[in-house]
């Protein structure tokens, strides 16, 4: 057990510890700087995450751990995306009595989320989704106080305690097929042959439960509530994180399953139907939180068309990771002018913001339209490597129906757009006070700026990305 293999998701753990500890013993006025040692923590994993770039491909720990270009890219965009969310709560949390633990319950989740993307073995993915699962129904419902968010917290637990049973039923079959959980000695059982029906029930029952923390079809229900009834700064962290260590969890698992299994199919279909309801609820709504929260189901859709044509594609394991950075950064950035604005939901609570608060305008531009794929922010590479890589995998047709929902998704996010710019403007706008959501916001549309010019480096180091088996 080579412990210098999981230094960063030690330090998590410690970090969470250390936080713990620190707001039982301090001030509620201190607990700001729980926020400091969330950062300090994230930065010492990625650090420690970033000295892995150069190493062999491998699997660790007897076989369970993998540490290969999938699970290290995937675990530096979890933790980038983790500071952005610790770094835009100070000014929220502060007034709550439970500030301090709260950046506790952030770095257990994102635990969590590396462990899904790291699992090499069905068991450890099993923990990892438990693990992201018990740290974030708190965070949905953090004010307890208010209605929509036990709403939305009760939501997100019962459909969660059903998916996670049946993911769990899922590996078991898959345990009794194969006589193993290691990933590898699953695909040697599998590939051996093994009852065609009940590996047909147990690889539905696996990939329904990530659909759960994909916010895909058709465990997505919870998201536009958990979007719109969470902390401002929970909902930004649970409509992004946990879909990227599920995406890379699924593309992981059905690697495993041998050629007559027709698990392309099913996420196709999972894929189109995804994309589609997501975008098709969203055009009706009046709640931007709400609205982002069915285009965070809609872009779950667009992230399994790279599932879909891997192995069939070389890219496609780099078109999915690129393209899940692109999201999130985007993501965050309107979650954090949605901090900044205290959570204003209301569409009309945006009428002439441009006048009021211009630089949270353009930054929500910046992220609505990279949401869509407009050049040259990041969202447009993104969606062109995934369009890219599923017309080489001779999915054409799953590539129409992505265009025309992103043709769909065109309508909602201009609707916000023009209402800040061309509708008359309210005559207070209130604001959170300090600078911690204001840098983070900042931050974030700078990011979706830069990394979208520099796009071609970013394709240069994911390119050749995979997995070790």
């Amino acid at each position: 057990m080579p412990i210098g293999d999981v230094l960063p998701e030690i330090s998590l753990t410690l970090g969470a510890v250390i936080i713990v500890l620190f707001a039982t013993f301090t001030r509620q006025q201190q607990h700001h700087w729980a926020a400091v040692l969330a950062l300090l923590t994230i930065a010492l994993s990625a650090g420690l995450t970033l000295a892995q770039w150069d190493g062999q491909p491998q699997l660790t720990f007897s076989g369970v751990w993998a540490l290969d270009g999938m699970a290290i890219s995937s675990k530096l965009v979890v933790l980038i995306a983790g500071a952005l969310v610790v770094a835009m709560s100070p000014e929220w949390m502060q007034t709550d009595r439970r500030h301090g633990e709260y950046y506790a319950l952030v770095l257990f989740a994102l635990l969590g989320v590396v462990m899904m993307a790291s699992a090499s073995d069905t068991m450890e993915l099993v923990l990892g989704v438990l693990l992201s699962s018990v740290a974030s129904y708190p965070l949905a419902a953090y004010h307890r106080g208010w209605a929509p968010a036990l709403e939305a917290g009760m939501k997100y637990f019962l459909i969660g305690a059903l998916t996670n049973a049946l993911l769990t039923i899922g590996v078991v079959v898959v345990f009794g097929l194969t006589g193993n959980t290691g990933y590898t000695e699953v695909a040697q059982g599998l590939a051996g042959g093994s009852d065609s029906l009940a590996l047909t029930i147990a690889t539905a029952c696996i990939v329904l439960g990530l659909t759960f923390k994909l916010a895909a079809f058709p465990a997505h229900a919870w998201m536009p509530d958990v979007a719109q009834g969470s902390p401002a700064p929970a909902a930004a962290f649970l409509t992004v994180i946990p879909k990227i260590g599920a995406a890379v969890a699924l593309a992981r698992f059905v690697s495993l399953l041998p050629p007559d299994v027709a698990w392309r199919a099913i996420v196709a279909v999972i894929s189109v139907t995804t994309m589609t309801l997501g975008n098709v609820a969203a055009l009706r709504q009046t709640d931007v939180r709400r609205l982002l929260g069915w285009s965070s189901v809609s872009q779950s859709g667009y992230a399994l068309m790279a599932i879909v044509v891997m192995s069939v594609s070389d890219q496609a394991l780099p078109a999915l990771v690129l393209f899940l950075a692109s999201y999130a950064i985007a993501n965050l950035a309107a979650f954090a002018v949605i901090t900044f604005l205290r959570g204003r939901t209301a569409l009309e609570d945006y009428q002439g913001l441009v006048k009021n608060a211009p630089i949270a305008t353009v930054v929500l531009i910046l992220s609505l339209l990279s949401l869509v794929g407009i050049p040259p922010l990041v969202g447009f590479f993104g969606k062109l490597m995934l369009f890219k890589v599923t017309l080489e995998g001779g999915y054409a047709w799953l590539a129409f129906v992505a265009a025309a929902n992103t043709v769909v998704s065109l309508f909602y996010y201009l609707r916000i757009v023009a209402s800040m710019m061309f509708a008359n403007s309210r005559p207070v706008v209130h604001v959170l006070p300090g600078q911690w959501t204001r840098i983070t916001m900042a931050i974030a549309g700078l990011l979706i700026l830069a990394i979208g010019l520099g796009a071609e480096v970013l394709v240069e180091y994911t390119n050749a990305i995979g997995f070790a088996m």
